[in-house]
């Protein structure tokens, strides 16, 4: 079992940024790939970004390019997104999962496609 916990949300104005952490335990994360996602009221949960378990790959939503980034230090067992240019439009509450991975190469964006889900940390952008 991989005990997932996120941190790093709060209240931010328009523009500014936040790095939400990932922390795991039970398990080492050298073979899990790992995604964020998010999720706003009324709305699916969405991909946010994913990244290998060898951290060489990442991939992002199109709409958030350029804005967030996705990285991880395995030997902290902790995975981070780093939010930039942050919008209104990206509040919601974001949570971290894990896949395990039978390659270091792969990245994983379906929800459905995860094993292990953090309980969610709120962001939540002010105009």
């Amino acid at each position: 079992q991989v005990q997932l916990v996120e941190s790093g949300g709060g209240l931010v104005q328009a523009g500014g940024s936040l790095r939400l952490s990932c922390a795991a335990s039970g398990r080492t994360l050298i073979n899990y790939a790992m995604g964020w996602f998010r999720q706003a009221p009324g709305n699916e949960r969405e991909f946010v970004a994913g990244i290998s378990a060898s951290g060489g790959n990442t991939r992002y939503a199109d709409s958030l390019k350029g804005r967030f980034t996705i990285s991880r230090d395995n030997a902290k067992n902790t995975v981070y997104l780093q939010m930039n240019s942050l919008k209104p439009e990206d509040t919601a509450v974001y949570y971290c999962a894990a896949k395990f991975a039978y390659t270091s190469y792969s990245w994983y964006g379906n929800a459905y496609e995860y094993d292990y889900w953090g309980q969610g940390t709120q962001v939540t952008v002010s105009s």
